[in-house]
């Protein structure tokens, strides 16, 4: 079970911290999606490495085998939302990139729905707690949003801006 005051590490960091190509891919993703620092790539990242070795494992076995046990990690990835469709193959989990998995984070989806005018300003509505899940209010940008609730995603009942959008909305 562990001790509750020593949480499981989430992430690992670059094997070679200090190439250049290294740090400017991950300052270009930072960029491109919003991150506050490099810890939430990396937690992706591992999160990314451990979905694409479980799949590895599983191509190592025997056809039958490898269908059994693999159909399990497809459909809960397809569920996510990372996996394109429920079809995929072990091939298709290992063609995965971060990418993808940024792709899911609230705070990409928030501003994809047209809710922020940036990956920052999503942020900002987040942290601030106006943005709601099923009407639950989630305060992580970084939460993994599924298939299944993309589309409750909307602002908090009790958030000023969501009074202020449904007055735009009527006056339209």
């Amino acid at each position: 079970m562990g001790d509750p005051k020593k949480p499981k590490k989430k992430w690992e960091g670059p094997s070679h911290p200090w190439r250049r190509e290294v740090l400017q891919a991950e300052l270009e993703l930072l960029g491109k999606y919003g991150l506050r620092n490099k810890r939430e790539l990396w937690i992706a990242r591992t999160f990314l490495r451990r979905i694409r070795a479980r799949a590895r494992k599983l191509l190592a076995l025997p056809p039958e085998v490898r269908e059994l046990r693999g159909r399990p990690l497809i459909n809960r990835l397809y569920s996510a939302g990372i996996l394109p469709s429920p079809d995929s193959s072990l091939d298709d989990v290992l063609r995965l990139t971060v990418e993808d998995i940024l792709e899911r984070r609230l705070q990409t989806i928030v501003y994809k729905k047209g809710f922020a005018k940036s990956y920052y300003h999503a942020r900002q509505l987040i942290t601030h707690g106006h943005i709601a899940i099923k009407g639950r209010r989630i305060r992580s940008p970084g939460y993994m949003v599924s298939r299944e609730e993309e589309s409750y995603v909307d602002f908090y009942r009790l958030s000023p801006l969501e009074k202020a959008s449904n007055a735009s909305e009527g006056s339209v």
